[in-house]
């Protein structure tokens, strides 16, 4: 039972974010429910395997949370206590000093409806009431009941998709398939480096790439064995997804030795141009798109991050630290032009897209249309709002783009892309902005109160088309 006596009107209640009586019945009648399907998000396996019990709040909360790093620095708050070597109380203490000044910020929301769920925690998080709320979640976080397989079931998750480089050797995976667990732990195959040709780091990449697969990588025919050998041992340890976190998705047509003679310039540490870049990019795209047909994969992409801008602190602390934000990238025509590619040869799996750029919103939304055959359900997927755009504005306007180009009935909802065992409830979160969206237009008339209708529509959202489409 929680000790916590909360000197406030609660802030996280039963209609949080619902406006009225429909809102509040889709919720907890249709969407409160149902199971979760995480297909995309970036947890340690390692820790999942383990069973891993955290130390204390911060441990779980606070570190690897760019989102609160960042929040921290605009704040004032110095390095030492976000990343540095104070501890963890000190870390956490000035994390609380900076949540109220979070308001408006996801963060916030985030913030009270996580101690919330996990905690049953109704205290407003401030100086104030730091010690008390990090006492009590820490106390709790040292039992079994508070274990990294622990707080996944709490949340009703059915399947994770954590995400791996292809030179990875997936024990974590393994370990998890042979000892069970009660959800299933999957992954996707994340092969950027291999595609990143211009990166500094892009010869020794490929080396790792060549120990792991077992083929010595001298030629483009060679890299794409090496990478057929990685799909083919994913796909034998239960992969069934692909993910690629890139600017854009480039499209110049080339020749198979043009190809060849980029590789063998980059291979030899020599500078290429964006022209061959791109060729090389487009090409080694192709290719993997093709096998993730054959193997009836999801493909994912992930578009339109502009990343590492500090180089200073990106020296200091590396990548995934806080440096990273919106870009803006022409998205249509390439993106448009490689789906055709691969579509004319019947090659086009299934494909889930995801903008960061708010203003690419509606051209994704009616890039999906173009490549929806009629042969499966939502085919071409409108990827839910992602990093900067998961939050409620970012979501309802990634669901009103959708459903003014497409049929947001087919949509397979929110997904955590997230580092954090605290983090799934933000399907909640998403759940309850669907719901109020919903319900909004059934008080005005604007659709039919009809529950049968809206409530399982709701409810395919949020679990059944997700179930159907990934086929877990």
């Amino acid at each position: 039972m929680n000790t916590l006596t909360p000197n406030t009107e609660k802030f996280i209640h039963d209609n949080f974010l619902l406006e009225n009586d429909f809102s509040e019945r889709l919720y907890h009648e249709f969407a409160a429910s149902m199971p979760i399907i995480d297909y995309h998000c970036h947890l340690p396996p390692k820790e999942i395997a383990e069973n891993h019990i955290y130390n204390n709040l911060t441990q779980i909360w606070i570190n690897g949370d760019h989102y609160k790093w960042r929040a921290m620095r605009t704040f004032g708050i110095e390095e030492k206590y976000i990343t540095g070597t104070a501890a963890d109380h000190e870390k956490f203490s000035h994390w609380a000093k900076t949540v109220p000044y979070t308001l408006r910020n996801p963060l916030y929301h985030w913030t009270h409806l996580e101690l919330k769920r996990y905690f049953d925690i109704d205290l407003l998080l401030n100086s104030s009431t730091a010690n008390e709320i990090y006492t009590e979640a820490t106390a709790k976080l040292q039992t079994t009941a508070y274990s990294c397989q622990s707080l996944i079931k709490k949340m009703n998750v059915r399947v994770v998709c954590t995400t791996e480089d292809p030179i990875d050797n997936l024990e974590h995976h393994r370990h998890i398939a042979k000892n069970g667990f009660g959800v299933k732990i999957s992954t996707s195959f994340r092969p950027d480096k291999a595609i990143l040709i211009a990166d500094s780091n892009y010869n020794s990449y490929l080396d790792k790439l060549a120990e792991a697969s077992g083929v010595d990588i001298t030629t483009y025919q060679s890299l794409c064995d090496a990478l057929y050998k990685r799909l083919d041992y994913f796909n034998a340890n239960g992969c069934k997804l692909s993910d690629h976190g890139l600017s854009y998705i480039p499209y110049k047509t080339y020749t198979d030795t043009e190809i060849e003679n980029i590789f063998q310039k980059r291979r030899a540490n020599k500078t290429i141009t964006v022209e061959e870049e791109e060729k090389f990019q487009t090409a080694i795209l192709l290719y993997l798109c093709e096998q993730y047909h054959n193997l009836q994969w999801i493909q994912q992409f992930h578009l339109g991050a502009l990343r590492n801008n500090n180089e200073r602190m990106h020296r200091l602390l590396g990548p995934d630290t806080g440096w990273d934000s919106i870009g803006d990238y022409p998205q249509a025509s390439t993106l448009s032009n490689f789906l055709n590619s691969l579509d004319s040869k019947d090659k086009l799996t299934k494909t889930i897209l995801y903008n960061l750029n708010p203003s690419d919103n509606e051209v994704l939304a009616s890039m999906i249309g173009n490549f929806n055959d009629g042969r499966t359900k939502g085919k071409i997927q409108f990827g839910s709002g992602w990093w900067f755009l998961d939050q409620k504005d970012g979501m309802t306007k990634q669901m009103n783009a959708l459903s003014n180009m497409g049929l947001i009935s087919c949509f397979i909802g929110m997904l955590t892309d997230s580092r954090s065992f605290l983090s799934y409830p933000r399907h909640e979160y998403f759940r309850r902005v669907l719901c109020n969206l919903f319900g909004k237009e059934m008080l005005k008339g604007e659709i039919p109160k009809d529950f049968d209708l809206v409530g399982q529509i709701v409810q395919d959202i949020c679990y059944n088309n997700a179930k159907e489409y990934f086929n877990f």
